[in-house]
């Protein structure tokens, strides 16, 4: 199969190239697997942080890719599988076995997210905070992903795909929608409440979506440095739109930061209501700006009760949550196709700030 291979960490900058294309072997399953036959991938600023260097290191050589649709090829029933330790709890073993023979069939369309697997038993996922799971599997970090034409997965922990989208509307959805949703849903927001959104890429402008869905009375303002981007956001209905150093025309209930520095972050709790709350849905922070938030005043920008709160990763729950959402309210990303070939120059648009919408790769 063809795959684009990420053998060493490095710059994303011309004439530098990071993934290499190959012929690489089919993936073989083991107890408990689905093969898929990989239609669509999304890519994410996340793996230009993989590359570059500014998250746990993946395994490499390493296929990347953690928004992948495609269509299954193949299974291996989970009976197969030898006697586990007393470590596993029967009823996630049972749920995993149900999942597997009665769910996932031959050719059905199925999507894989950033979470590739966790343990099952641990206090976080007994919990329903998965994603917390210190054995906590990244797709297309600690197993091959889909910038390729194959690849293989847990079979509990992929997604159906619902038949109102397309593939390349729900693969942006698998990671930049869900970790959107669950950032929403970590705002704790009601209807009728303002919202802010600091940024406005591949996460945020499908936030808006939702939340105009979830919330159709509240009014929500974009915060860009871009005014590409803030032209964009007022065109998918945001009552307001400006720089990140603006002030709104009314303070906010919430905030949802999605940029790398941490100067919007300040910005942020500026613009809150007392008891308001900032939730930052951002794998990294630029090193060379932290000193920006050793800088907070503590009157203006966290007294009265206001809260930050961080986004780790996704839940199953919250992909599944989230493509039904989206196809009950016609929630589909803009949209930019790419070949496999050219994932290379996805990402350096993407480093280069050239988004509107998602990119995805068409395999």
């Amino acid at each position: 199969m063809k795959a684009m291979i990420l053998e060493s960490l490095g710059d994303v900058k011309p004439p530098h190239a990071p993934l290499k294309l190959v012929q690489h072997p089919v993936p073989t399953l083991t107890p408990g697997e689905v093969l898929l036959r990989v239609t669509r991938c999304g890519v994410c600023h996340t793996e230009l942080d993989e590359i570059e260097g500014r998250t746990p290191p993946p395994h490499l050589p390493v296929i990347l890719g953690h928004q992948v649709v495609g269509v299954v090829e193949g299974l291996r029933s989970l009976r197969e599988a030898p006697p586990r330790g007393p470590t596993l709890e029967l009823p996630v073993e049972a749920q995993r076995q149900e999942t597997l023979d009665s769910t996932i069939k031959i050719g059905q369309r199925v999507g894989v997210a950033w979470i590739a697997s966790a343990c099952g038993h641990c206090q976080y996922c007994l919990s329903g905070r998965e994603n917390l799971c210190p054995e906590f599997k990244a797709t297309g970090r600690d197993i091959d992903g889909g910038y390729a034409e194959y690849m293989k997965v847990r079979a509990d922990f992929v997604h159906p795909i619902p038949d109102s989208l397309s593939d390349s509307e729900a693969a942006p959805l698998l990671c930049a929608g869900a970790v959107g949703y669950r950032a929403l849903k970590l705002c704790n927001l009601h209807d009728g409440q303002s919202l802010g959104l600091m940024g406005f890429g591949g996460s945020n402008h499908i936030v808006l979506k939702a939340a105009k869905h979830k919330f159709p009375n509240s009014q929500i303002f974009v915060f860009s440095r871009n005014p590409q981007e803030r032209e964009f956001a007022l065109s998918l209905g945001a009552a307001w739109a400006g720089a990140i150093d603006e002030s709104p025309p009314e303070v906010l209930n919430a905030v949802i930061d999605t940029t790398p520095v941490w100067g919007p972050i300040s910005e942020a709790l500026k613009r809150l209501k007392p008891g308001g709350r900032l939730v930052i849905n951002a794998i990294r922070k630029v090193e060379v700006d932290k000193e920006v938030l050793m800088k907070l005043d503590y009157p203006s920008q966290l007294w009265m009760e206001k809260e930050i709160k961080s986004v780790a990763n996704v839940t199953r729950q919250d992909v599944r949550e989230f493509l039904q959402l989206a196809a009950e309210a016609n929630i589909k990303p803009e949209f930019q196709e790419y070949e496999l070939e050219d994932a290379n120059q996805a990402l350096l648009e993407m480093k280069q700030g050239k988004i509107r919408g998602a990119k995805v790769l068409r395999i």
